[in-house]
């Protein structure tokens, strides 16, 4: 009996600090001044806008996953808080329905839970990219202190996965007396 209760707190765990890293990242989107949608950003391919995008386009490709649909293409132009809204909502609401969040999909990762998805790659995808757009506009760039070690745990079993173009920068060595958030932070090749 005590199997449906451990899920059920494993997907409450999952579903509070997937919200806590999407509101991270919704308060650093709000407060993005005019004048830097298009600064250059950590991510040196990407402006402030193109990370954004990439932001949503990530979640709405594990919402489509799900579906079992493809992708709505991210609009960059057009509303970005809008968009993040909508497909932030979706993902919480996938995570609410017992039935969803225990959905198998398939992914880079091997296929695994959806809610193990979302726990693991979208919400490190998300808290790395909330400190570069805190980053490349200057805001507060203190991540959730709770979800860092749980990405950091979850980047280090998959390093030589995500070390490839389009992934990840090369290592930094952290100081000898860093702290968490920059230990996460250097492993995934953000200079602090």
């Amino acid at each position: 009996m005590s199997a449906p209760v451990d899920t059920f707190m494993a997907m409450s765990e999952i579903s509070d600090r997937y919200s806590r890293i999407a509101a991270g990242f919704a308060s650093r989107m709000e407060n993005v001044p005019a004048s830097r949608w298009s600064a250059p950003t950590p991510c040196t391919e990407w402006t402030v806008r193109d990370l954004v995008a990439h932001v949503i386009t990530t979640h709405r490709r594990m919402a489509a996953l799900l579906a079992g649909t493809d992708p709505v293409p991210v609009d960059p132009e057009a509303d970005l808080r809008a968009q993040w809204q909508a497909v932030t909502g979706a993902i919480r609401d996938a995570l609410a329905d017992e039935a969803l969040a225990s959905t198998v999909v398939s992914h880079t990762f091997g296929d695994q839970p959806f809610e193990s998805l979302v726990s693991g790659a979208l919400c490190t995808d998300t808290l790395v990219h909330t400190w570069d757009l805190a980053r490349a506009t200057g805001q507060d760039e203190r991540l959730d202190p709770d979800a860092v070690p749980r990405s950091a745990e979850f980047t280090a079993t998959i390093d030589a996965v995500i070390r490839v173009p389009g992934g990840l920068a090369a290592k930094v060595e952290p100081a000898p007396d860093a702290d968490a958030q920059t230990r996460f932070l250097n492993f995934c090749g953000r200079q602090v």
